[in-house]
């Protein structure tokens, strides 16, 4: 499995993953105009990650250059959520922000009703570090849903990853 910069050709693929009902509930989709923004943007990186050469999922970096060194992994999806590719997906994208975006921190959140997330999260490393109540309205459930917020330090996945 390896990353790579989205393009617009991964435009439809991107929005197919966003617009699927088992996601729609949790990311956001955007247009062609935003992803193009997106992907071209210092301050955001947008990739894919393949496999043999076929998308098996993309991530959107949002927060790149701050001056704080946190860097946000704002939105991620695989096509076939529940293969037990997840893990290896997030510590992936983990290592991307902290080796090549030179993170001091990763941070991302996960809807209160994606438990699937939320248990890679844990598994990943990352600390749940709050909770934001009725916080979120998302549009396919008609309702606002809670938000909860995860981040990682570099020195903290440092010492993880030697035990390794």
């Amino acid at each position: 499995m390896t990353l790579r910069p989205a393009t617009p050709a991964d435009f439809p693929f991107i929005r197919a993953l966003a617009q699927r009902p088992d996601y729609a509930i949790y990311i956001t989709d955007e247009d062609e105009t935003q992803l193009a923004f997106y992907a071209n943007d210092p301050a955001h990186r947008l990739q894919i990650w393949e496999q043999d050469g076929t998308p098996a999922g993309y991530a959107l970096w949002a927060e790149i250059g701050e001056p704080s060194g946190r860097v946000e992994l704002r939105r991620l999806a695989l096509a076939q959520a529940g293969g037990g590719k997840g893990l290896g997906f997030v510590q992936t994208l983990t290592a991307y922000g902290f080796n090549t975006l030179g993170a001091k921190k990763v941070w991302l959140d996960a809807s209160g009703e994606n438990l699937r997330a939320q248990k890679i999260y844990d598994r990943a490393g990352y600390t749940l570090e709050g909770r934001l109540r009725d916080h979120w309205y998302r549009p396919t459930l008609g309702r606002n849903v809670d938000v909860m917020l995860y981040g990682l330090l570099r020195d903290d996945w440092a010492r993880m990853n030697a035990r390794l």
